[in-house]
């Protein structure tokens, strides 16, 4: 008989204010209640008829958005297990730029499921075998669900149409006029291969007023302000970039000068304005007609400027400092002087218009079919643009704010569609096909991770189901899925959406509705959701340490230094 050893009581293996949870109950659960959380708060923003949220975050700055993406990032999550799927949505907004949400709603859903798995008594192994087993499978079936692709190489009219499901899930009803005007700038900076498609070239600037109506593409880039000089408008000009400020350069350190007479005064100040009129005078003989300055500009420097009919913008981000070198082809100069032939740039148009009563400075290239290109000017520095910029309009700040992330999203879009062109159906209808075949799958296998697999395949429901919901209510749209579950069942259901619309009986071919999504972002969404709900199904005890920094100070009630 072996003899039994008391336990020492109160064994301390922790520093103070360490705080350990183990066990089923404590850690597991407690986890995965968290996730669910997280992935409920997200969830009503789903769709095209998600909600909005409003977040205001550690700077008082106002969100008014249903993109997962933003809320994720300015809500700050401290729970452990709800940081992991923070990473994964992050993980698919940086691979994909879209689908953020799909991450979140998906890994809660399977969290859920297995939740009750772990109550009935199945250990995490086995849910975690699964899961795994299901998610292979999944991405197996998904390769032979895709019904179009996006022809090579990619017209207006074909680009639009697979960016509208992506921009409606944020801005539904405005989604033609964005995906058009996403389409042409992307269209206008498009590579000679298009697998070379740079997400940068497509930039946004926001303008108060109007209404989206009144957005356009501009070939080239646009700055909020004005030039600094009086020369305004431009054409065909030599551009030169300087990084430095454009100024007399001070020295470093203190100097004294001694002066004997009158004429060593009266020549003291003249010297220098020599010197800066004969930089300025070998800049302009270099033929340069803009200036781009990357820091400050002295008002004497601008009054030579002035004289010899030189523009100067001044452009302080060092980001759109870079992009404007793209542009206009020059080389960004860290010393004042006349830039070699290589060095500078050349820009068709350089004018400043007036767009909704804000001054703005347009730099763009003219292409033939431009009501102002010149065939007999044509020189053969007249290119194809590297920069297109949308100019939004719109009542508010926060509206412009939410209509950028939209074309954000659109423009990843395209650059995943570029990448692999494979179109599948969208409105729910992939998710709940891969929903049924996973689910006869896991029917065939043997063993305990059949159950895994299974509610693995439940847990893919959700997507139609939130779709449903959030455009019909909780009620009816129970009744959709139902007649969707019906329709796979079905030959050739594959195609069969939700419709948020509710037109008929609230669902809907995908294909012939033209509502496509992106093969590829669906691969990682599941990807990503499985990873990030084994990983917290795998952890079995949490250990916190103290948080850094000392003492809290007391929060005092009111003002209490008055007494």
């Amino acid at each position: 008989m072996s003899l039994k050893v008391p336990k020492a009581q109160n064994v301390q293996l922790f520093k103070e204010g360490y705080k350990h949870l183990q066990g089923l109950e404590d850690a597991v659960l407690r986890n995965i209640q968290a996730v669910a959380e997280l992935s409920d708060l997200v969830r009503t923003s789903f769709g095209p008829n998600g909600r909005n949220k409003l977040v205001i975050n550690h700077l008082g700055k106002l969100f008014v958005t249903s993109d997962a993406a933003t809320i994720i990032r300015e809500i700050e999550v401290v729970h452990p297990a709800a940081k992991l799927l923070v990473m994964a949505s992050q993980a698919q907004e940086a691979e994909m730029g879209d689908s953020t949400n799909s991450v979140l709603i998906l890994a809660g859903e399977m969290l859920k499921k297995a939740e009750q798995l772990l109550i009935m008594g199945l250990h995490p192994s086995e849910i975690i075998k699964g899961y795994e087993l299901a998610s292979v499978k999944a991405l197996a079936e998904l390769e032979t669900l895709s019904t179009s692709s996006l022809p090579s190489p990619p017209t207006k009219a074909t680009l639009a149409t697979a960016l509208k499901p992506a921009i409606a899930s944020k801005q539904y009803g405005y989604e033609d006029k964005l995906a058009d005007l996403v389409a042409e700038a992307a269209l206008t900076v498009m590579p000679p291969n298009p697998k070379n498609f740079n997400v940068d070239n497509v930039r946004v600037v926001k303008i108060m007023g109007g209404n989206l109506t009144g957005s356009t593409v501009v070939r080239g880039m646009v700055f909020g302000k004005e030039p600094e000089g009086i020369i305004k408008k431009v054409k065909k000009a030599k551009v030169a970039v300087y990084t430095c400020g454009i100024d007399i350069s001070q020295t470093e350190t203190k100097g004294t000068v001694l002066i004997k007479n009158a004429d060593e005064m009266l020549n003291f100040t003249r010297g220098e304005e020599q010197h800066l009129e004969k930089i300025f005078k070998e800049i302009a003989d270099s033929g340069v007609k803009v200036i781009i300055a990357g820091s400050s500009v002295g008002e004497l420097a601008l009054h030579y400027l002035n004289r010899m009919n030189i523009a100067v913008l001044k452009v302080l981000s060092k980001f759109d400092l870079r992009r404007l070198c793209r542009v206009v082809n020059a080389t960004p100069l860290a010393r004042l002087g006349a830039p070699t032939p290589e060095e500078a740039g050349f820009v068709d148009v350089f004018e400043t218009t007036e767009i909704g009563g804000d001054r703005v400075t347009v730099l763009r290239q003219v292409v033939e079919g431009d009501p102002d290109f010149d065939p007999s000017a044509q020189d053969a520095r007249s290119e194809k643009t590297r920069t297109a910029t949308i100019v939004l309009r719109g009542a508010t700040q926060n509206r412009l704010d939410d209509l950028e992330r939209a074309v954000d999203d659109g423009v990843n879009v395209i650059k995943a569609l570029l990448k692999d062109p494979r179109l599948v159906p969208g409105a729910g209808a992939t998710e709940l096909e891969l929903a049924r075949r996973v689910e006869v799958y896991g029917s065939g296998l043997k063993g305990l991770s059949q159950h895994a697999v299974r509610r693995w395949a439940q847990a893919l429901e959700v997507v139609p189901r939130t779709l449903a919901e959030n455009a019909l209510g909780g009620g009816e749209g129970n009744e959709v899925v139902s007649r969707l579950w019906a329709k796979h069942e079905g030959p050739g259901g594959e195609a069969w959406g939700v419709d948020v619309e509710a037109e008929t009986d609230g669902t809907l071919l995908a294909t012939e509705n033209e509502i496509l999504d992106s093969l590829a972002a669906k691969q990682w969404a599941i990807k990503l959701a499985t990873e990030a709900a084994t990983s917290v199904l795998s952890v079995d005890s949490i250990i916190m340490s103290r948080p850094a920094g000392g003492p809290k100070i007391p929060q005092q009630s009111g003002n209490w230094d008055e007494d």
